[in-house]
């Protein structure tokens, strides 16, 4: 095994790690908002700093495996592809660290009612569902895998679209529940946009094993027909 490949396997390796901490922090967070379990959201901040640290590992680790290294094809998409993946995965983290935050804010529970309503618990379980998805394709390699988030990311829009309209009603309810409420449909964005981040995940993957960028297909078609 070359320095190179100890290399790439290490980095693979950091890389899944942060893949399942940051699975673990969802569900985490998921349990917190719902059981309003304040010591388990401050362990969930806590753990953002461990998170963080990864992060700035496998970016280290890229730039030294391009700097001292070269590598070039199939090795070269894998690298640049884990550098804008650890940036993605560090964004999700840092959203459920921001709900867990909304939690250590508030001195009694979220209304059941609305979180019910709202389908927020649902929304958990798609990003949950995607991640699973994630990492399964990022371990085994597969495309096909990686590609079925993109149906599920869709559910998670839905619910986005759905919650301002679900929230209206009480924008007039006394100032400290309609804080509550605004904090909720914070929490509501923020897994939405876990959903397109989780998609840029698997559109990295599909690139180091397919080379292939899904972002930019869609643009070409377009201007081919102009």
């Amino acid at each position: 095994m070359t320095h190179l490949d100890h290399e790439i396997k290490r980095l693979k390796s950091n890389m899944l790690k942060m893949l399942l901490n940051v699975e673990s922090q969802v569900e985490k967070t998921k349990k917190a908002l719902i059981e309003f379990d304040k010591d388990l959201a401050t362990e969930i901040r806590e753990t953002e700093k461990r998170i963080n640290g990864i992060e700035l590992q496998i970016d280290s680790d890229c730039e030294n495996i391009i700097a001292l290294y070269s590598p070039v094809a199939v090795d070269l998409r894998f690298v640049l592809s884990i550098y804008k993946m650890n940036s993605d995965l560090e964004r999700i983290a840092d959203n459920v660290d921001a709900i867990a935050s909304y939690i250590l804010k508030q001195d009694q529970e979220f209304s059941k009612e609305i979180i019910s309503q709202i389908g927020i618990v649902e929304m958990f379980n798609v990003c949950l569902n995607m991640l699973e998805n994630i990492i399964e394709a990022y371990e085994n390699e597969d495309t096909n895998l990686a590609r079925k988030v993109y149906a599920m990311d869709k559910k998670l829009n839905k619910f986005d679209d759905e919650a301002i309209g679900i929230l209206t009603p009480h924008f007039h309810d006394e100032p400290e529940n309609l804080k509550k409420h605004l904090y909720i449909l914070s929490a509501v964005r923020k897994l939405e946009r876990n959903g397109d981040l989780i998609k840029n995940v698997a559109e990295e993957i599909i690139f180091y094993v397919e080379a292939l960028v899904l972002k930019h297909k869609g643009k070409r078609k377009r201007s081919e027909n102009t």
